[in-house]
């Protein structure tokens, strides 16, 4: 459909928002079916942001299916893997297994011993396997699948490792043909967004700030639509990639 403004021109920005939302479905589309194959629950794309030195660098989750407990998985999954899970991306191209806390949480991969990396400890409540994915510059991180027991035969891990490979691509395809043309950030937002990248919550935020809470989130909101972000994540992902945080 064709949208028009209140003067009968076509409204491109209208248009814009409709297409990235269109491909945005298209991705999660293809992700569920993904993870309906392992038995997993839920997926969620990790790239990485920053360069140059390690200590630079970081993963961000950018793209998920997690709903109102997205902030608290990812935080979690980067806290405890995180740094594993980047130092492993830089040395192997094997998929990555770990298994949850929970007696009957595990990542099963048989027949994948030698071609996979199981991360040590039960340390999360949920279990999981994530794909490295290596494009280059923005191109780099994970693709993961999580639930509570994760089913992965060896020649679905070979399949989906190609299809996520795929997937990472066509989200950077997008990225490099998108301007960003929103509003500048003020202080308050970036500071706001700073933190709530680095792990704080809004309470926390708030109290380091000297501000209310409701102030807080309406920093983030805000900066969120600046950014034109489906969530908190994805806007501290692109804050980072634009450079505004780090």
């Amino acid at each position: 459909m064709m949208h028009l403004d209140p003067e009968g021109r076509v409204d491109d920005a209208r248009l814009g928002r409709s297409a990235r939302a269109a491909r945005a479905a298209t991705l999660v589309t293809r992700l569920q079916a993904m993870q309906r194959q392992v038995n997993a629950k839920n997926f969620a794309v990790l790239r990485v942001n920053g360069r140059g030195m390690p200590a630079t660098r970081k993963l961000t989750c950018v793209l998920h299916n997690w709903g109102a407990a997205s902030e608290t998985n990812a935080h979690e999954l980067l806290k405890v893997y995180g740094e594993e899970l980047l130092q492993h991306l830089d040395r192997s191209p094997l998929a990555v297994l770990w298994d949850g806390q929970g007696e009957h949480q595990a990542a099963d991969a048989p027949d994948m011993a030698l071609f996979s990396n199981r991360l040590k400890g039960r340390k999360l409540s949920y279990s999981g396997i994530a794909f490295p994915i290596r494009l280059g510059a923005q191109g780099n991180g994970y693709v993961v699948f999580a639930g509570s027991y994760i089913d992965a035969p060896a020649e679905q891990v070979l399949d989906l490792h190609g299809r996520c490979a795929q997937v990472m691509a066509d989200m950077l395809a997008a990225d490099e043909r998108r301007l960003f043309k929103g509003e500048s950030l003020s202080d308050r937002e970036i500071a706001c967004l700073q933190m709530a990248g680095d792990g704080y919550i809004s309470e926390e935020i708030a109290e380091k700030m000297g501000l209310s809470v409701h102030t807080v989130n309406a920093y983030l909101g805000a900066a969120t639509t600046k950014l034109d972000s489906v969530n908190r994540i994805q806007a501290i992902a692109k804050a980072i990639r634009l450079g505004y945080i780090s």
